[in-house]
């Protein structure tokens, strides 16, 4: 067969384009399907998130010639700061407290991300960007995989990437089972303005309802919050009066910033855990939210995904270079074990954590902070948690080393 393109990735979000200019630093060609029109996804009210882009998966979007569009809109986390609620017991971790000068990660709007990606993707002769569109049907055989475009066209390649979010169609075509469950808690996102600057501070504030997250943005008087609260009071906390949503803010904060005034409405998102059976079935692979969704305590998930682009270029490249058929089932099993034992170890991580700090009583809380306050004092401990948030353990990618496959 002979095919149009070397991939053909469905979603064109952040994981999915990222993939596709990951995939083109090697020369390897992609089709990008995405039924939104992603020049409406710029918008400022699209989507009002922010995420952490941790220090390794910013070297990853440096190398692929982002550095310099995105530096001046993201803010460096210089410092993380866990505590469990207010208690003066903390663990601390410093970005130069592993001997490096870089940050331990950036915090970006999505909209800026997306723009960066999405423009980097437009410029690139390896990636056709097909938007709005939608894989009619999609027929994946011994031979190769064959989409027919809504818009009446047909692509061939000789795999597909699922990067088409939690509730892939692709993924359950494929027949691929995921276990998964609510933790029956919502996330409330949004910006605010305080008093005193953050000082490049991310704060972790742990109760136990879920975490309470404070996210350094410029300028310096500006955070993002990621606030968890029970599934049962998500609307009425969304619903509360401004003054009131603010002093619920305030009493959680407990004034360390100064005052607070909100700088954007605030939305919600439920929170719940995924992890397929597998990441690859004939002649496909899945990535980001298609193969795994996480609580998103400590920020990894969209890291995960973006470390699983990373991944998927390293393997690509390789096949290339051996000249192996991109669908070959090999080719699959070395994606399927770099990435399954990783995510999951990651994620595991993040749901006992979550578990772990909200067991309610006094007793559980004096353990947790004596156990923030010993991991404190415990320097080589303390050096592996600061690799972990900074992406950087593991088997890396070269893209997540900062060179290219």
């Amino acid at each position: 067969m002979r095919h149009t393109h070397d991939t053909i990735i469905i979603g064109g979000g952040l994981v999915g384009m990222t993939t596709a200019l990951a995939l083109a630093a090697s020369g390897i060609r992609s089709a990008v399907i995405d039924s939104a029109d992603l020049d409406a996804t710029l918008a400022a009210g699209f989507d009002g998130r922010a995420s952490a882009i941790a220090s390794a998966t910013w070297r990853m979007l440096a190398a692929l010639g982002l550095g310099a569009e995105l530096e001046p809109k993201g803010c460096p986390i210089r410092e993380i700061r866990v505590t469990d609620g207010l208690s003066p017991l903390h663990l601390h971790f410093d970005g130069t407290g592993d001997g490096s000068d870089e940050p331990l990660g950036y915090m970006f709007e999505n909209r800026h991300l997306r723009m960066a990606l999405v423009a980097a993707g437009a410029a690139s002769a390896h990636i056709d960007v097909h938007a709005p569109d939608a894989a009619a049907a999609i027929d994946r055989t011994q031979a190769g995989v064959t989409v027919r475009l809504a818009s009446g066209g047909t692509l061939t390649a000789p795999l597909i990437i699922a990067a088409d979010g939690r509730r892939s169609k692709i993924r359950e075509d494929a027949g691929i089972r995921i276990a998964g469950w609510s933790y029956h808690q919502t996330a409330i996102v949004g910006m605010i303005e305080h008093e005193v600057p953050h000082g490049n501070v991310a704060f972790e504030l742990f109760y136990p309802a879920g975490p309470f997250a404070v996210l350094p943005m410029l300028p310096g008087t500006r955070s993002a919050i990621v606030w968890t609260v029970r599934e049962r009071d998500a609307a009425a906390t969304l619903a509360l009066p401004e003054r009131a949503f603010i002093a619920e803010i305030d009493k959680r904060m407990g004034g360390f910033l100064g005052k607070v005034r909100l700088a954007a409405k605030p939305s919600s998102f439920p929170l719940g855990f995924h992890h397929a059976e597998r990441y690859t079935d004939r002649r496909l692979i899945l990535v980001g939210d298609s193969a795994h969704g996480m609580h998103p305590i400590a920020g990894q998930g969209l890291n995960l995904g973006l470390r699983d682009s990373a991944a998927l270029a390293d393997v690509l490249a390789e096949a290339v270079r051996l000249g192996l058929d991109l669908g070959d089932p090999q080719v699959l099993a070395r994606y399927q074990r770099w990435r399954g034992f990783d995510s999951m170890s990651v994620m595991g991580a993040t749901d006992v954590l979550n578990k772990l700090f909200a067991i309610p009583g006094r007793p559980a809380a004096t353990i947790r902070r004596l156990g923030l306050a010993g991991v404190q004092r415990m320097p080589p401990l303390k050096r592996f948690f600061m690799a972990e948030a900074r992406g950087a353990s593991g088997d890396l990618p070269s893209l997540l080393r900062g060179d290219l496959p």
